[in-house]
């Protein structure tokens, strides 16, 4: 099947290939082990191969293809060294930006915020999965955002991506998405105290759960983990 891209340049034929394959890997579309033809993506997004070999180091880079010379590309198994090392790194940063929004945050972004867990209360009735994970990015972004510094989560973009495949796993569970909405809106309650010492600890809380559900997806899905 052909994607339709939209016209751009090189550079943003890349930026949306890489999205889409990023999108395909994270969902398991696309699962460990299968081979990446720059000259069949090329076919399914209508796009020369150059934005796609731009579109897989990139991926390679956040650690979700390998790459090898001569032999081609291929999506990588899900790492639980590298998993349990983003997850601290994210928690790292991310109890820095709760800690800095209690003592001041955007009351525009406050608003957005209120918005994307309208959303996502929405999705966990629905139970779509993926756009809920987009969601959830939408707001640890904005928590940044909000904070006045929003490199701290384009620093983490990168690095996260070795937790995504995972949470997608996490998603399917069906106490999940409600239980993701309400650790948020604890989160921001604590925020919006000015409680930084209750925010850190809403924020691990949180951070927890991808820990919690381990051992149940391992179990389950054993074969897509090295």
């Amino acid at each position: 099947m052909t994607v339709v891209l939209p016209d751009g340049s090189e550079d943003s034929a890349a930026r949306r290939v890489e999205r889409e394959l990023r999108k395909a890997i994270i969902t398991l579309e696309l699962q460990p082990g299968v081979s990446l033809s720059e000259k069949d993506l090329a076919e399914r997004y209508g796009v020369s191969r150059q934005p796609v070999r731009e579109a897989l180091i990139n991926l390679g880079k956040a650690g979700l293809v390998g790459i090898q010379p001569r032999r081609g590309s291929y999506v990588v198994k899900i790492s639980l060294d590298l998993m349990r090392q983003a997850r601290f790194v994210r928690e790292s940063v991310e109890v820095a930006v709760v800690r800095r929004a209690c003592a001041s945050f955007d009351p525009e972004v406050r608003r957005r915020i209120e918005e994307i867990l309208k959303r996502q209360a929405e999705l966990a009735a629905e139970q779509s999965h993926y756009a809920f994970q987009r969601e959830d990015e939408a707001f640890h972004a904005a928590l940044a955002g909000g904070a006045g510094v929003p490199a701290a989560w384009a620093t983490l973009e990168t690095i996260k991506a070795h937790m995504d495949r995972v949470c997608h796993l996490t998603l399917p569970l069906p106490e999940t998405l409600p239980k993701v909405v309400d650790e948020h809106r604890r989160i921001v309650d604590a925020i919006d105290s000015h409680d930084a010492d209750r925010a850190e600890v809403a924020l691990k809380v949180h951070m927890d759960g991808i820990l919690k559900a381990l051992p149940r997806v391992q179990a389950q899905f054993g074969f897509l983990f090295v």
